[in-house]
């Protein structure tokens, strides 16, 4: 599986959203590969309502119904039809541990899938208790890189944290500058389900080319 994480990108926003979305539900289509687009906040009724895949948010707030401005609930996302939700990616990390168990239970008792990211082993240790739908391991330092990827700097880090995911019953994601086939084939054959990408995909000049050229790492 592919997570293809739009940011806010303005090639992901808006209208442009729903032109990325057509694009890789098609590559989809075509590959058998399952790919999750994961979308602001604001564009996913929108974006929802032009696919057939499963959608994504990038964020949740561990609250309720109350007096919260500027805040995104679990259960409204879920109201219109989110499938699933990152929490504690590196660009948007929770204050405490306690805040991302809260939102991950909120999240999950709205019936959304969660996919919680860790930064370091120790890290991915504590989010496995939680219990997530998917946990993910991505190196901050190679968040958006483009000259390399964690399948090529850390190999040995990915094939340990395979080893925290599957005592935990989890499955793995990887991800931070996973930009080719070869890229992809390295994670899966090192214990990962999937990847998750962002600016090779988003930005790129041919979104569906390389899109297309990571599917390949599946086979």
């Amino acid at each position: 599986m592919i997570f293809v994480n739009y940011k806010t990108f303005e090639e992901g926003s808006g209208q442009k959203a729903i032109s990325l979305t057509k694009i890789l539900e098609e590559v989809a289509h075509a590959s058998q590969v399952k790919i999750i687009p994961v979308v602001q906040t604001i564009d996913a009724e929108a974006v929802i309502a032009a696919t057939t895949l499963e959608i994504w948010i990038q964020h949740v707030d561990p609250l309720s119904y109350g007096a919260h401005t500027g805040w995104t609930l679990p259960d409204e996302a879920a109201k219109i039809g989110v499938s699933g939700v990152f929490l504690n990616h590196s660009e948007h990390k929770f204050d405490s541990f306690d805040a991302l168990y809260t939102a991950n239970e909120k999240a999950m008792s709205a019936n959304l899938k969660t996919l919680i990211f860790a930064g370091s082993l120790d890290e991915l240790k504590k989010i496995a208790e939680l219990a997530p739908t998917y946990v993910a391991y991505e190196p901050p330092e190679l968040v958006g890189s483009t000259t390399t990827s964690v399948a090529r700097a850390q190999p040995e880090i990915i094939s340990k944290a395979s080893e925290i995911a599957t005592s935990s019953g989890e499955p793995l994601i990887v991800g931070a500058g996973v930009s080719s086939m070869e890229d992809v084939k390295k994670s899966l054959e090192l214990g990962a389900v999937g990847v998750a990408v962002a600016t090779a995909v988003v930005k790129a000049t041919d979104p569906k080319a390389k899109l297309t050229e990571l599917t390949e790492g599946f086979k």
